[in-house]
């Protein structure tokens, strides 16, 4: 490596960049996934395209497993605990018991449609059966779901990666199989121990974060990423499942208002598609389209097993005792996206060196190119026509909270939302705790000192100061005559 290569890579990363984010606003217009044309960028350029000369599966396999927990950090941030606490027992069925029955079933068509061997069958429905957590969360957002349909999914997105990952190291071996209580053995191990992991350095994470003022605003993200990836690392090395750990302690910390909260929402979120782009870019470019021919009859035979048999009877089975409407079922079973997460676990046989690795790597590629470009567009239709659409999304009062260490207080700057029920409620109707109080009112780049009988307005921001003993209480004021009105104390809503 040298200076002038270090300037050439400089450049064709910064080149890809641009291009990406021009990708970005074609797929808004055309509702194209964009992780599709991430993928097209890296095929254009790699050996089929440009010819830049690209097989180091092993280095793809490291970088798709950082990235990952990028994207499983910033997914676990955006999650609102409210969403997902309902649908958590479902979700956590869907992960185990669901992905087992897909595995299974789609192995049973790759055996008996395809013709691969029981070994290889095996390793491709594992593979293929995780739905990818950058899909999900980049796609629901934008759909307007019910919040249990949502969280369920999302849940779902977050927890089924670690034992999917367990499978797919298990079947990529040459030797023997574990018996299937000694493999089920070690999955509930790893995912306990992930688990753990995750709420340990959580809630470390957030009482450290909430009682230590950091000298700039910056430092809280890189702090909130510090803690999230020792959360991976601690999880791993202990021989847990990292993904899940990491993917819990993101849930606890993006639950936990702490300071300067949307920023750190806002740099895991750009953090996140640098990741999404650079994987896919780099999966594109290991992709041969020329070798791929032979592989995309294979591939759409195993997508419409997994599609349409393997996943709704995963749903079917795994939800039973949970009694979820008929409708949202199918919704779930055609919501179950797949992206980058099943072709970067189609490079541990690669790396592994299995007999026919690069047959499975080439079906699983294909395989998430067609079946997303089905499913992603088309899942705005089928949950309307399944009549389980909201008309609208519903948005969470904004409030973003820095620490003033020798005031011991806290300032809160607070955004009225359109459809709030803060809209006109007088300040002094507020009714804010003892210790709190509202300062300032900006209004249409306008600031001013607000008196009791100011009425709020829509997209009005207000700075509340805040001691810090009453600091949560006052959010939590905030965030129920949000809900519920002037009335929220007496009317039972609490935020």
């Amino acid at each position: 490596m040298t200076v002038d290569r270090l300037n050439l890579l400089l450049l064709v990363f910064a080149a890809i960049m641009i291009v990406a984010m021009a990708a970005v606003r074609l797929a808004t217009r055309t509702g194209l996934p964009s992780l599709l044309l991430y993928l097209g960028i890296g095929t254009a350029i790699g050996q089929d395209g440009l010819g830049l000369h690209f097989d180091n599966a092993a280095l793809t396999q490291v970088l798709g497993y950082a990235a990952l927990v990028v994207i499983l950090a910033e997914g676990g941030l955006g999650t609102k605990w409210q969403d997902i606490r309902p649908s958590l027992p479902a979700a956590s069925a869907l992960a185990t018991v669901g992905v087992a029955v897909s595995v299974f079933v789609t192995a049973l068509g790759a055996h008996w449609l395809v013709g691969l061997d029981w070994r290889l069958s095996l390793l491709i429905g594992a593979v293929v059966s995780s739905t990818d957590a950058a899909a999900v969360f980049s796609v629901l957002r934008r759909v307007p779901l019910p919040k249990r349909v949502t969280g369920l999914l999302e849940a779902e997105s977050g927890f089924n990666d670690a034992p999917v990952v367990i499978l797919v190291v298990a079947f990529a071996t040459t030797e023997p199989l574990d018996s299937w209580y000694a493999l089920l053995g070690t999955i509930l191990a790893e995912l306990a121990i992930g688990l753990v992991i995750g709420l340990v350095v959580g809630r470390l994470g957030v009482l450290g974060l909430r009682h230590v003022a950091l000298p700039a605003s910056g430092l809280y993200p890189i702090a909130v990423l510090a803690l999230v990836v020792l959360a991976y690392a601690g999880g791993a090395l202990l021989d847990g499942s990292g993904f899940l750990a990491v993917y819990v302690a993101a849930v606890i910390l993006g639950n936990a208002r702490l300071p300067h909260g949307p920023a750190v929402r806002g740099f895991a979120d750009g953090l996140a598609w640098v990741a999404q782009i650079g994987m896919f870019v780099l999966l594109g470019l290991l992709g041969t389209p020329h070798t791929m021919r032979d592989a995309l009859l294979p591939a759409i035979v195993v997508g419409l097993v997994l599609v349409f048999v393997a996943r709704p009877l995963s749903v079917l089975l795994s939800t039973l005792p949970f009694r979820i409407p008929w409708r949202e079922q199918a919704l779930l079973s055609w919501a179950g996206l797949r992206g980058a997460v099943p072709i970067v676990l189609a490079t541990i046989p690669l790396t592994a060196d299995v007999p026919g690795a690069r047959k499975v790597f080439n079906v699983v590629f294909l395989l998430v190119v067609v079946f997303t470009l089905i499913q992603g567009p088309t899942l705005p239709w089928v949950a309307k026509r399944l009549k389980v659409s909201r008309h609208s999304i519903g948005q969470d009062l904004g409030i973003e909270s820095a620490p003033l260490e020798k005031l011991h207080g806290h300032l809160l700057s607070v955004a009225i939302q359109e459809g709030s029920r803060l809209v006109g409620v007088e300040v002094g109707e507020l009714r804010m705790p003892a210790g709190s109080a509202v300062t300032l009112v900006v209004r249409k780049g306008t600031s001013f000192v607000p008196v009791p009988a100011t009425v709020l307005g829509p997209r009005d921001e207000l700075l509340v100061v805040a001691t810090d003993q009453v600091r949560d209480a006052a959010e939590r004021r905030l965030r129920a005559v949000d809900r519920g009105g002037k009335l929220a104390g007496w009317l039972g809503t609490q935020g």
